[in-house]
């Protein structure tokens, strides 16, 4: 099985998750080959190979990231002392193209391609989430959703992730195998 995880991370708690949820089909599945990608680097050849895509993004005014709200928030990053990793992170993403453009140039797949959605989320009540919005793009790209989109939670707006978050990205990611 050929497995592609596709992400999109601003201060690296996605990019995290995604690595976990990787390590989790590696785990349930040990001859998978398993590729784990920010959304730049994840063109129409990559993901036309897949068997299952995983794809991931963090959620910004409660949905998927806009070219606005990236830029916003590599603003924010910069100005916080000690945050120069995720400041340059953050940066890094803002000018390159989100999972919103990037869904444009993902090619229809055939029937019976198989696809999950996750998404890194504050916990409030009106955080919303982006993982609804791109299990509706894979779904709009006739991948079938295999599972409910997963959200795991960053206690700040930078993270950290929620202790066990990890962890529970592995399962999660085994049990997509």
């Amino acid at each position: 099985m050929r497995t592609v995880v596709v992400y999109e991370s601003m201060y690296g708690n996605t990019r995290e998750i995604a690595e976990a949820i990787t390590e989790g089909v590696h785990r349930a599945d040990p001859e998978a080959s398993v590729d784990c990608l920010p959304v730049s680097r994840a063109d129409a050849e990559v993901t036309r190979t897949a068997d299952l895509l995983v794809v991931g993004g963090p959620t910004h005014m409660h949905g998927m990231s806009s070219g606005v709200s990236r830029r916003m928030a590599a603003m924010a990053e910069a100005k916080k002392e000690g945050h120069e990793d995720a400041a340059h992170e953050a940066h890094e993403t803002a000018g390159g193209p989100g999972l919103r453009s990037w869904f444009h140039s993902l090619p229809k797949t055939e029937p019976g391609t198989h696809a999950a959605a996750f998404d890194t989320r504050a916990d409030t009540r009106m955080s919303g989430g982006a993982a609804d919005g791109i299990a509706q793009r894979l779904a709009r790209h006739r991948y079938d959703v295999v599972t409910d989109p997963e959200g795991f939670v960053v206690e700040e707006t930078d993270g950290p992730l929620r202790q066990g978050g990890i962890e529970r990205a592995r399962v999660w990611g085994a049990g997509l195998v």
